[in-house]
């Protein structure tokens, strides 16, 4: 379990822009709003084991090799807000859109931000080792299939209720799996972006001339 109290509301602007939403007075009232609702029905959760290298469980491709270079160990990690997010979004898309937009904004601010917090957790446990950044199925030729084998190694569907659905996309859809290696020796700093981004040729932030932030 994981407590949120405030959430990047400039992160939240940010998605925004990419949906092409302009800010006004009402529309910073209804951030206030969605804002408040995201924090009352997020349920954060996370799980993480970690596992020596090389795993062939989690190798796969060229991308995971490159990123996981000269790391001894690496921890497989997965996190969700719950399923009352993703039903919470999906009655506004009903009734009102515009708030359904916000309130998907802020879903996704609150995921990176668990993660985030994750991220602390295991700098902290790991405080002798150095660490990449988390490296997600999907991103570059990592198969977006080993979703399913990440949740398996987490015992995730019994533990946290997170799952896939038949297309390997998770379930709650505010959720994610990665895995970050642990290496003695200082870990050399790699392209983190849109080159490694299975989104790259739909994303909405491209078509503005912007990125995601990551």
């Amino acid at each position: 379990m994981m407590n949120l109290d405030k959430l990047n509301r400039r992160e939240a602007v940010r998605y925004l822009g990419g949906s092409g939403i302009k800010l006004n007075y009402r529309m910073d009232r209804l951030m206030d709003e969605c804002e408040k609702e995201i924090l009352s029905k997020s349920n954060p959760k996370f799980l993480y084991i970690e596992k020596d290298l090389p795993c062939n469980e989690i190798i796969k491709g060229n991308d995971i090799q490159n990123h996981l270079s000269g790391c001894e160990k690496a921890v497989v990690m997965c996190a969700t807000l719950g399923a009352e997010i993703d039903r919470l979004i999906r009655i506004s898309q009903i009734s009102d859109m515009a708030k359904a937009v916000v309130l998907d904004s802020f879903a996704s601010v609150a995921i990176e931000q668990v993660c985030s917090k994750v991220d602390e957790l295991l700098a902290q446990k790991y405080s002798g080792w150095n660490m990449t950044f988390r490296f997600s199925p999907g991103y570059g030729d990592y198969p977006i299939e080993l979703q399913k084998d990440y949740l398996r190694i987490l015992d995730a569907p019994r533990k946290i209720g997170l799952t896939t659905n038949d297309n390997y996309l998770l379930m709650p859809t505010k959720s994610v799996t990665a895995v970050l290696g642990l290496s003695k020796e200082p870990v050399k700093r790699r392209k983190r972006g849109c080159a490694v981004c299975n989104m790259r040729e739909n994303c909405r932030y491209r078509r503005n001339g912007e990125h995601c932030g990551f």
